[in-house]
C-alpha cells in the first residue's frame, strides 16, 4: 500500500503495491499552508512513512491528547463546552519524514512535529485547509483507512 496526498486537491489517495487506486479520501490540510519549520503549523511535504498506529479498539469519535486516549468521546455538546480545543479523534497515523534535512531531523523534523492523520468531528469541513498542521479525515474514512494501511506505509505529500 502507498498514500498520496494533494494539498491542492485536499485528497488522500490510496493504492495499492501495483499502483492501481484503491480509494480516495477528501481532506483537511493546515490553514497556515504547507511548510516543514517546527512551529509553523504548516503541513509538512515530501515522502513520510506511518511510524505508529495508535487507537487500535477504541470507540469512533475518541478523544486523544497527546497520543492517549482521554475517556472522552467527542460529541457536539462537548465540542461546544471546549471549543478551543483542536480534535484528534478516532484513530492516529504518526508520520515520520524520510528526507534528512527538509521532514528528518533537527527543526524540520516532522515526527516531532506531531504530524498525523487523524480523525475529526463530522462538522468539520473536508475538501478546505482547516487544520494546524495534520491531515484532518473524516472519522469513517480514517477507520477504513487505517485497517487497510500499516506501519512503514508510504505517505508522499504534494503541493
Amino acid at each position: 500500500m502507498k498514500i498520496n496526498i494533494s494539498i491542492y486537491k485536499q485528497q488522500l489517495e490510496l493504492l495499492n503495491d501495483d499502483e492501481q487506486l484503491i480509494n480516495n479520501y477528501r481532506i483537511s490540510s493546515s490553514k497556515s499552508g504547507t511548510g516543514q519549520q517546527n512551529g509553523s503549523f504548516c503541513t509538512p511535504l515530501g515522502k513520510h512513512i506511518i511510524r505508529a498506529k495508535i487507537g487500535s479498539g477504541q470507540p469512533a469519535n475518541t478523544v486523544f491528547i497527546r497520543r492517549r486516549p482521554t475517556g472522552e468521546i467527542y460529541t457536539p455538546d462537548l465540542g461546544y463546552r471546549y471549543p478551543n480545543r483542536d480534535w484528534i479523534l478516532t484513530r492516529i497515523l504518526w508520520l515520520s519524514g524520510c528526507e534528512p534535512g527538509f521532514n528528518r531531523g533537527g527543526s524540520v523534523d516532522t515526527m516531532r512535529r506531531f504530524i498525523y492523520i487523524h480523525g475529526s468531528p463530522d462538522s468539520v469541513e473536508m475538501g478546505k485547509p482547516g487544520s494546524i498542521g495534520c491531515i484532518r479525515i473524516s472519522n469513517d474514512n480514517l477507520l477504513e483507512l487505517y485497517d487497510l494501511v500499516s506501519t512503514g506505509t508510504v505517505v508522499n505529500i504534494t503541493q
